[in-house]
């Protein structure tokens, strides 16, 4: 199975302007530019891209997990923090962390978090990063 994005870009780093699509139709030429990547200004950025990506697969992959060891998660919450700065190398991604709060009924800490690491190292794209991958579980059941 193969999913498709594309992105244009024209002018130059600081005043360029880009555009990004995806397959779905759910980007349709999206813009960005240097100020939405590096001076917080309103729009996207391909780290922002990054981190819904990761914090959707993970989500996926820990109800999958759940669901192996017997749980059925009611809700599972992923906010992905995408970690870009300088080096000497120009730019890089080191660090992501993943902060996950859910709702499963049943699960103990104990099962929760051992599933939290096992999607977090199961998830097809925390295999696609050479960065380190952090994590914070909380399970919420009342």
């Amino acid at each position: 199975m193969d999913r498709h994005a594309s992105a244009h870009w024209a002018g130059g780093l600081k005043d360029g302007k880009g555009t990004v699509s995806s397959e779905s139709g759910v980007l349709d030429a999206r813009p960005y530019n240097f100020g939405q990547r590096f001076e917080n200004e309103p729009g996207t950025n391909p780290e922002e891209l990054i981190g819904a990506a990761h914090a959707s697969c993970f989500s996926m992959a820990l109800s999958l997990v759940l669901g192996e060891s017997g749980y059925t998660p009611d809700e599972v919450d992923t906010q992905a923090r995408v970690t870009i700065r300088e080096s000497d190398d120009g730019f890089e991604i080191p660090a992501i962390h993943l902060d996950v709060t859910a709702t499963v009924p049943g699960a103990d800490d104990a099962a929760f978090q051992q599933a939290a690491e096992g999607a977090k190292a199961g998830c097809p794209v925390s295999k696609l990063f050479n960065a380190e991958i952090t994590l914070n579980a909380t399970l919420q059941n009342g």
